[in-house]
């Protein structure tokens, strides 16, 4: 049965923190609606209505774009191992662009001031409604590790050729919507 809440309880948040891997999915009212995983040591409970996670330079950028016209988003973990529990944030996010002062700040309280290879934002999401339910349809699965590909590639590729790899490959969505990457100043 599902259950809503206001707020991120202690609870909530532990069960995040013991979490591999999470969803985010966003659209706008004309666009695709894109979903993707990702990592879930990126991301970070700032506070009862606040959550955050730094993103990795990557092949798109449809939240980015997405989140500049409409902000909506939704973050998804689920248990794979032991209890099962499906639990949903949904509320409105920025991004939060790599070399700006917002940047700075939410990488130093929520990230200890260290950055992966390749991050190129952090999205920041104000939480307006946790629902969880029970997960009973979610297979087991066994969590191995983290693959470090992504991070090798973009160390390989250094502060310039990431810039450079952002400058043709995510300054805009699938459905041509500007991202925002490339009109901030970064720190590379």
């Amino acid at each position: 049965m599902a259950k809503q809440f206001p707020a991120l309880s202690d609870e909530h948040a532990a069960f995040i923190a013991r979490q591999h891997i999470f969803f985010a999915a966003s659209a706008t009212a004309d666009s695709r609606i894109n979903l993707s995983p990702r990592e879930a040591s990126a991301f970070r409970v700032l506070g009862p209505n606040s959550a955050c996670y730094l993103d990795q330079t990557g092949s798109g950028a449809e939240t980015a774009a997405h989140l500049l016209v409409d902000g909506r988003l939704t973050i998804m973990f689920c248990s794979f191992e032991k209890v099962p529990l499906i639990l949903r944030l949904y509320g409105t996010a920025r991004s939060l662009m790599r070399g700006t002062p917002d940047y700075a700040a939410v990488l130093q309280t929520g990230f200890d001031g260290a950055e992966s290879p390749g991050a190129r934002q952090i999205v920041l999401l104000e939480v307006a409604l946790v629902q969880t339910s029970c997960g009973y349809g979610v297979p087991f699965f066994d969590f191995v590790s983290e693959r470090q590909q992504l991070k090798t590639w973009a160390a390989g590729q250094g502060d310039g050729g990431m810039a450079e790899y952002r400058a043709r490959k995510n300054t805009v969505s699938l459905d041509g919507l500007p991202t925002g990457f490339g009109t901030t100043p970064t720190a590379e």
